[in-house]
């Protein structure tokens, strides 16, 4: 009888894809198995990858939008449309990787062109704009995003820390084909942080986009002013809810400005792949992302998929494995580092040597399988 096996595997940031580590599994599985029916899932939480992965799922049309990257420099980014749904992944117009490391500084950079893409999907008749927050350069609460956004809808519109602008009717009102209909939004994260504080956006994300101690703390009391700023103008703050301090603050922007929900990447994801039938007859599933440890089960994508799974094994590959017996206790029926011990570190980031060792561990799990079933 052919077995049925479903590959979910995160981008092993800086080194595969998710479609090049889910294609070497399936190498790997068939060199064993050449019968098995394999399911290929591309996927991510919010970052890296977003895009693709929501096209696979929903199909639609890549809008290409010309941009200001974080130090507003003009660039090409794209999201996805489809009918009145659009697909925004932050870091294409934002992202990180789109600096030097002497380029960073969250002091200066923003998310312009965040803001921008916002408004060319609303223009073109976007209802329901869903926005992966991950791998920003910025911390600037959301800021720049907005103003690009009263650029764009209310032009005259006065901005400061102390004179801010409720956009939702700029929204409406600015609307493309669908002008008058309200836009809603739904930010995808499996961050949990506050905006401001010990656990905010400053504090544990600035130090790895470039800030100095001296700037995290000048980071942190910014977004704490307009956050009080904000709270005073609409009655209401949401800077102390969950996901408000998501890629730099822009998730406190969208939740505070734009009324957005929260929910986490991948169970976006999962729920538009309709994964639960995808997988209902499936033997394995095998998910896994560049380095596993304790992290991982706090809402982590190989955490998602391990939810949705419902009594199906589930077996968790990565290149470095940490607290592998919380992983294990967690649920997951296989926990496995695809990297022989020793193995240097500039040796096993190389995509060569990524596929390789992805194969050669399903090899061995699916051989393993083959044997005790």
């Amino acid at each position: 009888m052919n077995m049925k096996f479903v590959v979910a595997i995160d981008s092993f940031k800086g080194c595969l894809t998710s479609a090049e580590a889910n294609q070497a599994a399936t190498e790997g599985i068939r060199a064993v198995r050449p019968d098995a029916e394999v399911v290929q899932v591309p996927v991510s939480d919010g970052g890296e990858g977003f895009l693709k992965a929501f096209h696979a799922a929903i199909g639609g049309e890549f809008i290409e939008v010309c941009v200001c990257d974080p130090l507003m420099r003009p660039r090409t980014a794209r999201y996805l449309l489809k009918a009145d749904t659009a697909v925004i992944e932050i870091a294409q117009a934002c992202g990180l990787t789109l600096l030097s490391a002497d380029e960073r500084n969250p002091l200066l950079a923003t998310s312009y062109g965040v803001g921008q893409l916002v408004a060319d999907a609303v223009r073109r008749g976007a209802s329901h704009i869903i926005v992966g927050l991950g791998g920003s350069a910025t911390s600037d609460a959301g800021t720049g995003m907005l103003r690009a956004l009263i650029d764009a809808f209310a032009p005259h519109g006065t901005w400061d820390d102390l004179q801010v602008l409720p956009l939702s009717p700029l929204l409406r009102e600015g609307g493309g084909r669908g002008g008058g209909k309200k836009v809603s939004f739904t930010i995808a994260s499996d961050v949990q942080n506050p905006l401001c504080g010990a656990n905010g956006a400053a504090h544990v994300f600035a130090p790895q986009k470039g800030a100095t101690p001296e700037m995290v703390v000048q980071l942190d009391a910014r977004a704490r002013r307009f956050a009080e700023a904000s709270a005073r103008h609409f009655g209401y703050d949401r800077s102390q809810q969950p996901g408000a301090g998501a890629a730099g603050g822009l998730g406190y922007a969208f939740l505070q400005y734009l009324d957005a929900t929260c929910q986490p990447g991948i169970r976006l994801l999962l729920d538009a792949l309709h994964f639960r039938d995808l997988i209902s007859d499936a033997a394995l599933i095998i998910t896994g992302e560049g380095s596993a440890d304790r992290q991982t089960l706090m809402g982590k994508l190989p955490m998602g998929i391990l939810q949705q799974a419902k009594g199906i094994p589930v077996a968790l590959i990565a290149g470095r494995i940490s607290d592998r017996k919380s992983l294990s206790q967690a649920g997951f029926a296989h926990v496995l580092s695809i990297n022989p011990p020793h193995l240097p570190h500039a040796v096993a980031i190389l995509p060569s040597t990524a596929r390789q060792n992805i194969r050669e561990t399903m090899k061995k799990l699916v051989g393993y399988s083959q044997e005790t079933t």
